[in-house]
């Protein structure tokens, strides 16, 4: 795997819709700008050599610093890989969409439910969302939420943005009524 960079976004909200957010809410990223491990190879029939040598090596670097950069235990999570235009979408999808790399965020969280996830092919600089869901139950409607981010320089056409978001709350000033409030 070769990683050219690590970014590490934080943002603490401390007023919404006019009323103060008591604690701040907390959302942290942390994202890796990978070569594509197929890169150059043409249509690839048999991805898995590729997700066995790089997914697992991902989600063990980015799970610890995405749950240290928030600095709180992870209420809700999700995940991204926007892949350079000159590779595949399936890429991506073939690295964040494997429990080798989904696991260890799992773990890190204490969560059981899946991952939301983005995961598209675009220009480096490109402004995309990480979805998030609650890390134990994913009808809990606050904490439904997304978080933007970009990275001004990447991917590049060979390379893979990789990432995971969490957040220690639900949104600022949640009120929807629970779900179950609707059967």
């Amino acid at each position: 795997m070769n990683i050219r960079k690590i970014i590490t976004f934080t943002e603490d909200i401390h007023s919404e819709g006019g009323r103060p957010v008591d604690p701040p809410a907390r959302t942290a990223v942390v994202l890796a700008v990978i070569e594509n491990p197929w890169a150059g190879q043409g249509f690839v029939a048999d991805l898995l050599p590729g997700i066995d040598e790089v997914a697992p090596k991902l989600g063990e670097l980015l799970a610890p610093r995405v749950v240290e950069a928030l600095g709180a235990p992870v209420e809700a999570y999700g995940k991204a890989a926007i892949v350079g235009l000159d590779g595949e979408v399936e890429h991506g999808s073939a690295l964040i969409h494997t429990l080798k790399f989904g696991d260890h965020f799992r773990r890190a969280a204490n969560a059981t439910t899946l991952l939301p996830a983005v995961e598209k092919r675009a220009a480096a600089g490109t402004v995309f969302d990480i979805p998030l869901k609650h890390i134990t139950d994913a009808t809990i409607r606050s904490h439904h939420q997304s978080v933007e981010v970009r990275v001004a320089d990447g991917p590049r056409a060979d390379e893979i943005v990789v990432g995971l978001a969490a957040a220690a709350q639900g949104r600022p000033q949640a009120r929807l009524a629970p779900l179950s409030t609707e059967r």
